[in-house]
This record gives C-alpha cells, sequence and structure tokens, in this order.
C-alpha cells in the first residue's frame, strides 16, 4: 500500500467541513475589509524565496523544498505567501493601478521540510494579507486588526496582540551592532546555528528555537531602545490606533519575527487555548517597506499577515468550540420501481437546482434500508416516492424528527419544503450559541454564528 508522505494530511468528513467552514468566514472578512483575492503558484523560481525572505533564515537553510525541473531550472514550492505576491505586484505592474493601496488576500497551500508536530505539517495551507502602497500607521492596525476580529469572529477566547517595533533601516542597523556587541563575547555559549547567525543576522539569535530559554537571550539588548525619535512616534500612532479599535495588545520588546524582510511593525496574535501550551501564537507579520525594492520593484511600503488553517481548527477542538458546519441533509427521496427512480432522477434535480441539499439511494438496496440511510445522513424529510401517488402529481413527504407524514401536490412542493425547512431553523435558534458577542435582542448576529436568522 502507498501512504501519504510524512507532515501531508488527507482531508476528509467532519474535519474537512470545519476547514470549509473557517475558509468561508476568513472570505467573507475579506469582502467586508475590502480586500482582493490573489492566486499566485504553488512553485517559484527558487532566487524568488531565496532573495525574499533571506539566506540567512531558517525556511530557506533548512525548511524550503528546493529541485531541479526538466529545463535545469531551480524551483522552490513556496514555503510561504509574501513573496510570491511581491513577485506578481511587480511583475504585473499594480504599482501603477489607480487604486492605491493594493489590499490583497490569499489562501494557499505552502511547503516547508521541518519535522511534523502537531499544528505544523510540512504541507500546510495559509491564510494571509498583503497591503502594498501604504505606510500609514492606519494600516498596520487595520491588518492587525483582521486577525484578530478573525479569531473571535470564530469563538476563540483570550485574543490578544503581542507587538514590537525593529524601526527603520537606521534603527535597525544600531539595534543590530548593539547585538553583536552584546553577543560576540558569549557566542560559544550558544548552539552552532547561532554562531553562523552573529555577523550575517544577529536578529536571528533572538528567534532561535534551540536557545531560546538560554538567559542570555532573554536579557539581550531590546529593539525599543535603538529606535530613532521618527520610529518611536510611528510605533506610538500605531498604538494610539489600536487603542482606538479597543484592541488589547502587550509590546514585547524581543519579538522579531523569523523572516528578514521585517521593519517598523512586528506583530503575533495569539488566543487562550487549552493544550497548545506556551505557544499559542495563531497568527503573525509585519511591515516590510523594503521587500519590492528588493526583489527589483520600486521603492513600496508594504504590510501583511499569514496564519495557518490546520492550527486554528487545532485550537478549535482543543476549546471545544462547536463549529455550525452543516452536517446533515435536508432531503432524502425514496423510491422502490424503475419508475420512481426515474421521477427520483428529475426530482432530485429540480431540487437542487432550487437551492435544496438533496440525496437518494444509489446502491439498490430496499425502503427499510433506505430509512436507515437517511437516518445516518440525518435528513430532516424524507420524500418517498410510488408510483400511485405520482399519477395524481403528488409525493408523500415525512418529518424525519416528527414522524409525521402527508401528501403534498408535486407543483407545491417547493413552497412546503421553503417554509417547513425554515420553520425548523428557527426552532433550532439558541442565542446561547451566539460567538459574535453582539446578540441583542432584535440584533442581528454576525452571520458567523450558530445562526443566521433575526431573533423573533
Amino acid at each position: 500500500m502507498i501512504s501519504k508522505q510524512k507532515g501531508c494530511l488527507d482531508l476528509y468528513g467532519t474535519n474537512a467541513k470545519k476547514w470549509q467552514y473557517v475558509s468561508k468566514v476568513f472570505e467573507s472578512l475579506m469582502e467586508k475589509y475590502n480586500y482582493n483575492y490573489i492566486r499566485t503558484p504553488i512553485f517559484e523560481a527558487s532566487e524568488l524565496f531565496h532573495r525574499g525572505i533571506g539566506e540567512t533564515t531558517d525556511v530557506v537553510t533548512k525548511e524550503t523544498y528546493d529541485f531541479k525541473d526538466r529545463g535545469d531550472r531551480d524551483i522552490t514550492l513556496r514555503p510561504e505567501g509574501t513573496a510570491g505576491i511581491v513577485r506578481s505586484y511587480i511583475e504585473n505592474k499594480m504599482y501603477g493601478d489607480a487604486n492605491q493601496p493594493v489590499k490583497l488576500f490569499y489562501n494557499g497551500t505552502m511547503y516547508r521540510y521541518e519535522r511534523p508536530q502537531a499544528g505544523r505539517d510540512r504541507e500546510f495551507t495559509q491564510f494571509g494579507v498583503e497591503v502594498l502602497g501604504s505606510n500609514d500607521p492606519l494600516i498596520d492596525a487595520e491588518v492587525i486588526s483582521i486577525p484578530v476580529m478573525f479569531l473571535q469572529m470564530l469563538g476563540l477566547r483570550g485574543v490578544k496582540v503581542k507587538i514590537n517595533s525593529l524601526g527603520d533601516k537606521e534603527s535597525r542597523d544600531n539595534y543590530r551592532q548593539a547585538l553583536i556587541d552584546y553577543f560576540k563575547p558569549h557566542i560559544n555559549e550558544l548552539c552552532e546555528d547561532c554562531n553562523d547567525r552573529l555577523l550575517k543576522n544577529p536578529l536571528r539569535i533572538l528567534d532561535c528555537k534551540v536557545d531560546k530559554d538560554n538567559a542570555l537571550l532573554k536579557n539581550a539588548p531590546k529593539t525599543l531602545d535603538y529606535l530613532n525619535e521618527e520610529s518611536k512616534k510611528r510605533f506610538e500612532t500605531v498604538k494610539e490606533y489600536l487603542d482606538e479599535l479597543e484592541i488589547e495588545y502587550e509590546v514585547d520588546s524581543r519579538l522579531v519575527r523569523g523572516l528578514d524582510y521585517y521593519n517598523h511593525t512586528v506583530f503575533e496574535i495569539e488566543a487562550s487555548v487549552e493544550g497548545f501550551g506556551s505557544n499559542n501564537v495563531l497568527a503573525g507579520g509585519g511591515r516590510y517597506n523594503s521587500l519590492v525594492n528588493q526583489l527589483d520593484g520600486p521603492q513600496t511600503d508594504c504590510i501583511g499577515f499569514a496564519c495557518g488553517v490546520g492550527r486554528i481548527v487545532q485550537a478549535l477542538d482543543l476549546e471545544e468550540v462547536k463549529l455550525p458546519i452543516i452536517d446533515d441533509l435536508e432531503v432524502f427521496v425514496m423510491y422502490v420501481s424503475d419508475t420512481e427512480k426515474k421521477y427520483a432522477t428529475s426530482l432530485m434535480h429540480y431540487l437542487r437546482a432550487n437551492g435544496f441539499r438533496v440525496d437518494t439511494e444509489y446502491t439498490g438496496r430496499g425502503l427499510k434500508a433506505q430509512f436507515k440511510q437517511a437516518d445516518r445522513l440525518k435528513a430532516k424529510y424524507l420524500i418517498i416516492l410510488n408510483d400511485e401517488d405520482l399519477a395524481k402529481d403528488e409525493v408523500k413527504i415525512k418529518n424525519n424528527k416528527t414522524k409525521e407524514e402527508e401528501l403534498v401536490s408535486v407543483d407545491y412542493l417547493l413552497y412546503y419544503l421553503d417554509e417547513h425547512l425554515s420553520d425548523e431553523d428557527l426552532d433550532d435558534l439558541d442565542i446561547d450559541d451566539c460567538k459574535c458577542g453582539h446578540h441583542e435582542e432584535n440584533h442581528k448576529c454576525c452571520g458567523h454564528c450558530h445562526h443566521e436568522e433575526e431573533e423573533e
């Protein structure tokens, strides 16, 4: 038997429905924020990621899937979304668009060769946004607000922001030198990778997974102490906008993120998740004002964030958040004779075309087995066909919950199902299940909770 590759996932059943639901919530939120969808190739020229992400990062040195194609070109499966979007921005001359800044979101598969663990796979799916063409601190706050609102809409608790500033080039260069001066006398106390990072990119030492508990890292110089006045003022303005948005945040002067292209604002979004231990980070990102220029485009100020879908679904499972995924069927059509089966074929097509979730029998089972199958599919209504009823243009409908049956004219069938299914949805409303935090009397829910109807 051929098995899936290590660190990859077969997605099906209820778990697949959870992923689909989370995706729909994110895409709906992006519509509210007026961000446009972008799709870039899964593989790109290796140079893009090596230059864009940084030659000294763990992603490039240890985790990328690099290979030669049949044309002897160096190709890499994308390990993150930003570099490919920047390449597309430059190649398609989006910087010349009338509408600026360019606000984009993506939902795609990424690949990193790392040790598989809970919530971290070698093939994984990321949501993310990128805003290209604005250095306004307001857009920093807006981008940070997106994952905060997204996680809250899904029903996660204790969502908060950790934020820091790396400052502009002058500030970052000053901080870089301070780290070199600090770590150089003690470099032998750090891991081999950190020895290599010291002169190439000392900020990476602060992000080291091996030495994360080393006292040297905990007592290292802080970025905020090396910000120039302009960078300090900008960071204060970002925090003021977060205050206006009533977003809870904590300044973490040791937060640097793991990629080389960041400057000014960097941030991570956490939630209270039992079972995640000390690492409750569900989203992260920051500003990258030099990356477009670094990849041969015009000077462009940018900011973005990304979050892993698998890790979010895992968090929802650990917190036992009940998502309003559709795991039932509205109508199950039953038949016995060949003429009934042919009628079932056209009837299902008619009902599906009018928006109903419908299924039927495909394996030749009798009525008794079909009743059991309808129960397994959690069918709300059964349409039980027989030739005598069809001769009178009628069908028998059974409420699979109350077990009540009645004959309904085929011409009235759509109205009957629409009315009765709507009544059932209202009966199932449970205001206590609302996750949006805004549901009050006569107030419409956010639409991504356990109900979408207005309370009556």
